[in-house]
């Protein structure tokens, strides 16, 4: 399968429909309790289409990274597009806390399958930056945000939130960092 070659509509359901049995089984945990050849018929595919779109765990694993980017990304767009930029900010950034609650399972099994593959999250996560980037420079620009601080000191508190989800007191510590970061950037008058 090249990259500038689409799918066939049939062979597009059918990666669509592993994606989605996989995020589904991501976010439960059970993943690791699963044969690969088992995961197949879950999603309702053979196992040779599994391995024809996805050769191994980790290739799943990146295109469900990938899709959760691609929709945190859209998110971003569709905020900035209707709000304020401080609100969109703002927003977007209790919206993650959100997301990393909502989906522990995921993230856990994607931290663990992609482990020694840590270039493939590092360039994934590109757009991600990219989208607060453009987050923070609209406040800066709105003169709302500091203009001294990067997408990158947000990217890292958002980094170690999700760390941090062991935590008992997770959920309020998180939204607490998210009050202390959106604070923290707010330019004073």
């Amino acid at each position: 399968m090249t990259a500038d070659k689409p799918l066939r509509a049939d062979a597009q359901r059918n990666r669509d429909a592993l994606i989605a049995k996989a995020r589904e089984i991501f976010d439960a945990g059970g993943f690791f309790d699963l044969r690969f050849d088992d995961f197949a018929r879950l999603a309702g595919v053979g196992t040779g289409t599994l391995y024809r779109h996805f050769p191994t765990r980790e290739a799943l694993a990146e295109a469900v990274y990938h899709g959760e980017v691609a929709a945190l990304c859209d998110r971003a767009r569709q905020l900035q597009a209707t709000l304020s930029p401080a609100e969109a900010l703002a927003t977007f950034l209790r919206g993650m806390v959100d997301h990393i609650d909502a989906h522990e399972g995921l993230a856990r099994t994607l931290a663990t399958l992609m482990a020694d593959h840590s270039e493939a999250l590092t360039g994934g996560s590109q757009p991600l930056e990219q989208a607060v980037t453009d987050l923070v420079a609209a406040a800066v620009q709105d003169g709302t945000v500091r203009d001294d601080v990067d997408a990158g000191a947000v990217m890292m508190a958002l980094h170690g939130i999700g760390a941090a989800h062991d935590r008992p007191n997770w959920r309020a510590e998180a939204d607490g960092v998210i009050t202390l970061v959106l604070d923290g950037l707010r330019r004073t008058r």
